[in-house]
């Protein structure tokens, strides 16, 4: 089992205020499982974040998190939302996090 921050991706782009989170989290689910968008078996969604329109999504397994990287363009489709929505998705980085505590704890 790897550690969390290697199996999680950032998810930029997400539609804010559309939906209520908890939909929100499980379009994201669901885009994030399906092949064809590289995806696999997601542990975790976390969404809202501190950041309004970023998510983070959690896989089983890392080698998933490499393969949704490798896309050239997620776009969140959903019978729910009203168009499609361009995602960025980024490799989950501790320097982010232990940036943000150093912040806190100044």
């Amino acid at each position: 089992q790897a550690a969390r921050s290697t199996r999680t991706v950032v998810i930029a782009g997400v539609p804010a205020g559309l939906l209520q989170d908890d939909v929100m989290a499980d379009i994201l689910t669901i885009h994030f499982q399906m092949s064809r968008n590289n995806g696999g078996d997601v542990e975790e969604v976390t969404y809202p974040t501190w950041n309004k329109g970023v998510a983070y999504v959690t896989f089983e397994d890392q080698e998933v998190v490499e393969s949704v990287l490798k896309k050239d363009q997620h776009l969140l489709q959903d019978k729910r939302l009203p168009r499609c929505y361009p995602l960025t998705v980024t490799r989950y980085c501790d320097n982010v996090s232990s940036s943000l505590i150093h912040l806190i704890m100044l």
